[in-house]
């Protein structure tokens, strides 16, 4: 039998549905500015919340090292059947961007609407020179540089084989229901093209995109913030 999945830390707001559910980037946690502000306005608005760690990260079980993104996939199923348990507003920040658009894709019935800051499908590919995967390949990880952390950010083989896997931007999406999504023009890390291009390929007729121009990729500013609850406040049914 394969060892069960990493035991996963989270914090659930009850309150009026669908629940909202936050979905962190790569190596990223529950704790982030972002998070914690949806969550004071869920708390204040009377809204279901769910923040969480994918297994290996924050305060969850598990090697970080030894995680997949189809694994953090599974992880975000997994609380979305154990502890919400109805179609939820999923909001995907970087790469929980790509982790929501493949759970609306292959599982709509768990999915209400989505939110996507700098959402990042595909960024294995993008994201990385040849050499880099060549890299990865050949040594099977690579360190960065972190611009967010005094530590560099790992990237594992089986991460990069996973997402390679899972890429979605090779024709059109099939999701439809409401997509909001914001993004930064100062974003360094993911290119703001790259949401341009899911708002053609999604196959919702209910997509919109929001541009900040002096944004950059985390968007944690507090007008960012606001920009942000009022995109979830657009795709929620009336309290």
């Amino acid at each position: 039998m394969p060892d069960p999945r990493p035991a996963l830390a989270y914090h659930f707001t009850p309150g009026t549905g669908p629940a909202i559910v936050f979905l962190p980037g790569y190596a990223s946690d529950m704790t982030g500015a972002k998070a914690l502000a949806i969550e004071a306005w869920a708390k204040a608005s009377g809204r279901a919340f769910l923040r969480f760690d994918y297994g290996g990260c924050g305060a969850s079980e598990g090697v970080f090292e030894e995680q997949t993104l189809a694994n953090w996939r599974d992880d975000t199923l997994e609380l979305l059947d154990q502890v919400v348990g109805a179609p939820a507003v999923l909001v995907g920040s970087s790469m929980g961007g790509w982790l929501m658009l493949l759970i609306a894709r292959d599982h709509p019935e768990k999915v209400a609407a989505l939110v996507g800051i700098a959402p990042a499908p595909d960024f294995t590919d993008w994201g990385f020179t040849i050499e880099e995967k060549l890299a990865l390949l050949s040594d099977g990880r690579l360190e960065r540089p972190s611009p967010y952390a005094p530590t560099p950010t790992v990237y594992s083989r089986a991460f990069w084989q996973s997402g390679e896997a899972n890429r979605l931007m090779f024709g059109p999406i099939a999701i439809d229901v409401p997509v909001r999504m914001i993004h930064g023009l100062q974003d360094r890390d993911v290119p703001w093209n790259r949401s341009v291009r899911l708002v053609e390929l999604i196959r919702s007729p209910d997509v919109q995109l929001t541009f900040v121009k002096d944004g950059d990729h985390r968007l944690s500013r507090d007008g960012d913030i606001a920009r942000l609850i009022g995109l979830i406040e657009q795709v929620m049914p009336a309290a």
